[in-house]
């Protein structure tokens, strides 16, 4: 099975053949951030987790991304954050959307639906 690293500001696929990388799609570890806290708060690890279990096991967070991602969405105002403990009783910091956060995955949602829709149609019939 093929695992997908998500680093920097997109996504990039990793072939364990070969180990050729080819970006796929700007931004969407944003909206897997964004996805992900669509439920409720959460600090950094377990947003990588949920994922991560989400995906199967196909898409890897890389910790350097994640965090590079969710200063970005915070400084964008999709995000809030705030201190508090783990449940293994250390300090995280925890993130939740805002309202802002929460229309701006609405919309990502159905552009990415689109997108997608159109693409899996060319691949049918191409």
């Amino acid at each position: 099975m093929s695992m997908l690293p998500l680093r920097n500001l997109g996504v990039q696929e990793k072939n364990r053949q070969d180990n050729n990388q080819e970006e796929l799609l700007r931004g969407t570890l944003d909206m897997l951030i964004l996805k992900t806290l669509a439920r409720g708060a959460l600090h950094g690890y377990n947003i990588t987790e949920r994922i991560e279990q989400g995906s199967d096991g196909v898409l890897l967070v890389e910790e350097g991304a994640l965090y590079q991602a969710l200063h970005r969405l915070e400084l964008r105002g999709l995000l809030d954050s705030e201190w508090g403990v783990s449940e293994n009783n250390r300090r995280a910091k925890f993130y939740r959307l805002t309202e802002q956060g929460r229309a701006h995955l609405e919309r990502t949602t159905r552009r990415w639906e689109r997108v997608s829709g159109a693409v899996s149609r060319i691949m049918r019939i191409a």
